[in-house]
């Protein structure tokens, strides 16, 4: 009897102790499937954010989580993404906090996902971008799928375009877009997913032709297609680099990008 019970415990300890890997089986204090909703965030570093953090980037609200780099729920502090070392304050957490607030019964999932300086070009099955050493669509995709086993996908937010306003590329981007709506809507099984555009950042300077272009197919896409909103960027400013948003308005723009998701949810 006392062989068998070594022997009993010997096992139970082996089982204890066995490796667990992020996504193997579900974490623990997860709210219900149906009470976790997801949203996918993609495009380029302004999306990834590139703002200062500051200590209110860094409180937890209990309903906002992140997926981290490697595939597990965490509270959803900037930075958020991982693309770069140069990733700071995102769109991302102050979407979540206004989307959660608006309904104190759901939790929000963001799924990080976007690639500084990546064109439209590589996000596409086995597109490869060289300068985050990464496959933005197929990551976003096995990112996705990964959270969809803890919750709903609910939306996808976008903001991506100043790598393609160049005379070469700016003239394919309205149909390349539109393939990759529909793309992500099929290969995420999710026809009717909320796909939420931000217009490219004006920061008071003459735009060129390939960049009215790029932001013309943005606002058709949204006039065209059902459940594609558009987000305008009027008003919000830049930081020295003249590239980037700057954090408080990538905290506004989230509240903004919230704001159209409410209109275009189902």
């Amino acid at each position: 009897m006392r062989i068998t019970h070594i022997t009993s415990s010997i096992l139970a300890l082996a089982i204890f102790t066995a490796p667990v890997f992020a996504g193997e089986e579900p974490e623990d204090d997860l709210p219900a499937k149906e009470s976790f909703h997801l949203f996918l965030l993609a495009g380029q570093s302004n999306m990834a954010g590139r703002g200062i953090v500051e200590p209110l980037d860094r409180e937890i609200h209990a309903r906002v989580l992140a997926l981290s780099k490697e595939g597990k729920w965490e509270p959803a502090v900037d930075p958020i993404h991982f693309d770069k070392g140069s990733a700071g304050v995102g769109l991302g957490k102050s979407f979540g906090i206004a989307v959660a607030e608006g309904n104190e019964e759901i939790t929000i999932g963001l799924i990080p996902a976007a690639c500084g300086g990546s064109p439209i070009s590589t996000w596409k099955p086995g597109g490869y971008h060289d300068q985050t050493k990464s496959h933005p669509y197929d990551d976003a995709i096995a990112r996705t799928r990964r959270a969809m086993r803890d919750g709903v996908l609910k939306g996808i937010l976008w903001h991506q375009g100043e790598s393609d306003s160049r005379p070469e590329l700016a003239e394919k981007y309205k149909q390349e877009s539109k393939d990759l709506i529909e793309r992500f809507r099929k290969d995420l099984d999710a026809p009717s997913v909320p796909f939420i555009i931000g217009q490219l950042g004006q920061f008071g300077r003459p735009w060129s032709e390939p960049r009215k272009l790029v932001n013309q197919a943005h606002v058709s896409l949204a006039e065209e297609f059902p459940a594609v909103g558009f987000v305008p960027s009027d008003g919000l400013t830049c930081k020295k680099d003249n590239i980037h948003f700057d954090a408080n308005s990538l905290r506004e723009f989230g509240r903004r990008y919230a704001e159209v998701y409410q209109r275009k949810k189902r």
